[in-house]
């Protein structure tokens, strides 16, 4: 695979397969002098980390971070960043079926068309282990937007929303779904658990906010920050749509309804709506920047689905081994990290465009 990197300005590269021995990332453009050690990018990849409750992957796994170069005494160089996580818990003996015939849902099969062959150890590159790198790279890019405020939550699981009557931005981190509704991670506890005990998976939808964006970074047309937000959610694992602002809702609404009109303001104008979740043109106006993000059900499960061998021959598959009941619990700190880097490389972009 050649096309293994993202952004333009602010770059990175992930490395690794889910049941090598690393798995890691390349961090390229990176401003020089800023403050930035295992410390500080750490406590993002604990909140992916699997094994952290019943109700996602029981893989152990330290997700321990190494910073290999691009710091010396404790600040960036403005030289590539070099970041390993080491693999410890692999068990490669559980994907024996999988080797002969493919997971319907997974990436299995696609890959053996494009390229002949594929590491079926966890899926390799399409593995969600695949998602830590980003997140390490994502807490470098957190050091570049440092007045940018991000942060992301559950807001449904299999199809059961939250009560956004019941808001609390401080319950996020209180429950094991990243759930800002209390109530409603009560309920979820039951409807993983029970998803869980049937060898099965749920969807869910992951909303993320970046507030303290300045009015101007992104750019017409072929470089949208809406677009490239876009790109950077769609290519995470198990994603399968993205919506900015008011997305599909906004195809319901009169013209004068998703309208976000404007006052005068002390700084500038003051906006009386958020329709277009904080960007307009491509451009971000100053608004929270607000987008929700689709994962799929996990691919990979124990209720028998059929499915064809590699050798053409009709089968059933069941998945064994130790898989997220719902991968998008773990998919908040990736949001977030995607966002980070999208924002990161918008701000280096627009200050090579129109300086400071």
């Amino acid at each position: 695979m050649s096309i293994n990197s993202f952004g333009r300005m602010f770059r990175f590269t992930t490395w690794g397969e889910s049941h090598g021995p690393a798995i890691g990332a390349i961090v390229d453009g990176c401003p020089p002098g800023l403050p930035l050690s295992e410390a500080d990018i750490q406590p993002w990849l604990d909140l992916r980390k699997p094994g952290t409750s019943k109700f996602t992957t029981q893989r152990r796994e330290a997700d321990e971070v190494r910073i290999l170069s691009g710091v010396f005494e404790g600040r960036t160089t403005g030289t590539p960043i070099s970041l390993m996580i080491e693999n410890t818990d692999q068990r490669s003996k559980d994907y024996s079926d999988v080797a002969k015939a493919y997971r319907p849902g997974h990436a299995d099969y696609a890959y053996d068309a494009k390229y002949g062959f594929r590491d079926y150890r966890g899926g390799g590159r399409s593995s969600a282990r695949e998602t830590a790198s980003r997140v390490a790279a994502g807490a470098v890019a957190r050091a570049v937007i440092p007045d940018v405020d991000i942060f992301a939550y559950v807001s449904a699981i299999g199809g059961d929303a939250i009560d956004y009557a019941r808001f609390d931005a401080a319950q996020i981190g209180q429950n094991p779904f990243f759930c800002p509704d209390p109530e409603a991670a009560m309920r979820w506890e039951k409807l993983v658990d029970e998803a869980r005990r049937d060898g099965s998976s749920l969807g869910a939808i992951v909303e993320c906010v970046a507030s303290g964006v300045p009015a101007g970074w992104g750019a017409p047309l072929y470089a949208k920050l809406d677009s490239e937000l876009a790109a950077a959610m769609m290519s995470i694992n198990a994603v399968k749509g993205v919506e900015i602002g008011d997305g599909f809702a906004a195809a319901s609404l009169r013209g004068e309804q998703n309208a976000d009109p404007m006052r005068p303001g002390s700084d500038g104008p003051t906006f009386l709506a958020n329709h277009a979740g904080g960007i307009a043109g491509g451009i971000a106006t100053g608004q929270p920047i607000k987008l929700r993000v689709a994962f799929k059900p996990t691919s990979s499960i124990l209720i028998p689905v059929e499915t064809v061998t590699r050798d053409g021959e009709a089968s059933d598959i069941i998945t064994k081994g130790r898989h997220d009941p719902c991968v998008g619990i773990r998919g908040v700190p990736v949001v977030e990290a995607m966002m980070a880097l999208v924002l990161a490389d918008q701000k280096l972009l627009h200050r090579a465009q129109c300086g400071e």
